[in-house]
């Protein structure tokens, strides 16, 4: 059995008040390890850490230096692949053919991708005529915004926090991540990377527990906290905000979503199908961008049901390790708990159930998992509350249109605004549609298809602020103007 403890001023430390919580496998219920939970004064010391740090070694260094120390943590990583790659499949429950090729080679990666972005791009400067004639110049200077909370989610917990971590420290800050209760391995493990690659102590800190009167809130109302960095649920990101607004912080938040899959009858059916699976059973339907209601075109939508729900009855559940398994667990028996009633409720506010709907029989050594049917739900009338709620699970709606603007009105009838996959092979109705989407991102015959120097956020409900290349750098970074009078 393994303990996760706190990981402050480069040491992993224990909590002062001797409180721990259980860390158990959602793939068969078995306890992991017991988790040790911060309190007040866990928060401080690795705020305090993080301050000394940014003050001292770490602010000390140039910037050539820091990327350095940071590609080192990219290698380590890949070094101890299979390492990540358990702990991650572990807390998560899901396939490793699924962890291998996403979540520890991307959660490595960001150690790369965003040092190199962050070190080639220029900042501005301007010549300003005076009346004097002589003239003056404006340039401008960008700095580390300070010490960085990082508050991480439980479905991509290593690729998601290190998004964070990656350009906040490239920048030159140091973080306080705390990882989602649910799944902290990752987030801990990479601290014996930090003292491997010989980052400095207090620049790379983790803090575990939960939200209320725990880590999560004594983090973010920590007063010496320049910024902070949310991907989670909308719920928790207005409490957080609400936090930051005492002291003026800064903040970036990805959230919620109820993403509309829209597909038109001149796609290409067999890429619609296959995308369309990944975007709503990927990662047992726990991605942010997932797809959760899907609009299909009339003369194909019969057609589309029917493929669909014979491609994802197809899917193989299965223990992480299972070569042929595409398929887990939920993360936890809460959250099982949770997206099992929307399956209860589609049925009361009259879906046809075409797919699953409930619980798979996986055998007395597995049923104590947080297995669940990938489910296909038709017929419910646009103020459903199963077409309009994040359920965050293995399961979409399917509903015919027949007009480009009808779709375009269903798709953005949502207090979401995330994202948005469009399948067509009619070019100017992709761009037209696209344009239309009141979302952050948008897809066109793709989904999950990143490039790490583009934008990405949500609108409305769905977040606030932009992350990702040049994005990263404005958000990680404070920009002075120098102004010279000559």
């Amino acid at each position: 059995m393994k303990t996760f403890k706190h990981f402050i001023n480069g040491d992993f430390v224990s909590s002062s008040s001797g409180r721990q919580f259980e860390n158990r496998c959602p793939v068969d219920g078995s306890l992991i390890g017991m988790v040790h939970e911060a309190g007040q004064a866990e928060v401080d010391a690795a705020v305090q850490a993080a301050r000394a740090a940014l003050d001292g070694p770490w602010g000390q260094m140039t910037q050539a230096q820091r990327i350095e120390l940071l590609n080192k943590v990219a290698d380590r990583i890949n070094e101890r692949f299979e390492e990540f790659l358990e702990a991650e499949c572990r807390d998560t429950g899901k396939p490793r053919s699924l962890a291998s090729h996403i979540d520890i080679p991307r959660g490595a990666a960001n150690f790369k991708a965003f040092s190199e972005t962050l070190a080639n791009h220029p900042t501005e400067s301007f010549k300003l005529d005076t009346p004097d004639g002589a003239g003056a110049l404006n340039y401008g200077v960008r700095k580390p915004k300070g010490v960085i909370a990082v508050i991480s989610p439980w479905n991509l917990p290593l690729l998601l926090m290190t998004w964070k971590v990656g350009p906040a420290l490239a920048c030159g800050n140091t973080v306080v991540v705390k990882p989602s209760e649910e799944t902290p391995a990752t987030t801990t493990l990479l601290g014996e990377v930090m003292q491997e690659c010989g980052v400095p102590a207090g620049v790379y800190n983790v803090v575990h527990g939960f939200g209320p009167d725990s880590a999560g809130e004594f983090l973010t109302s920590h007063q010496e906290i320049d910024a902070i960095t949310f991907t989670g649920e909308t719920r928790t990101g207005e409490i957080i905000m609400q936090a930051a607004a005492v002291g003026l912080r800064d903040i970036s938040m990805e959230c919620g979503g109820k993403n509309p899959g829209i597909v038109f009858a001149d796609c290409d059916m067999d890429k619609a199908i296959e995308g369309t699976m990944r975007s709503v059973f990927a990662n047992c339907g726990q991605v942010c961008l997932g797809t959760e209601r899907v609009y299909v075109e009339r003369p194909i939508f019969d057609e589309f049901v029917k493929r669909l729900a014979e491609t994802a009855a197809g899917l193989k559940l299965g223990r992480p390790e299972d070569p042929d398994a595409n398929f887990g667990p939920l993360v936890s028996l809460e959250h099982r708990d949770k997206v099992l009633s929307y399956y209860r409720l589609a049925v009361e506010e009259g879906a046809r159930v075409v797919l699953g709907g409930g619980v798979p029989d996986m055998g007395a050594e597995l049923n104590e998992g947080a297995w669940i049917e990938p489910t296909i739900w038709t017929g419910l009338s646009d103020d459903a509350r199963v077409v309009n709620e994040e359920i965050f699970g293995p399961c979409c709606h399917i509903r015919p249109f027949d007009r480009e603007e009808e779709v375009i009105e269903l798709a953005n009838s949502t207090d979401y605004g995330l994202a948005c996959a469009i399948w067509t092979e009619n070019s100017a109705r992709a761009v037209r549609v696209a344009e239309q989407m009141e979302t952050g991102l948008v897809w066109v015959n793709s989904w999950f298809l990143r490039d790490l120097r583009t934008a990405f956020g949500g609108a409305k409900q769905s977040g606030i602020g932009r992350e990702g290349g040049v994005h990263s750098l404005e958000f990680y970074t404070e920009l002075k103007n120098v102004c010279i009078k000559l």
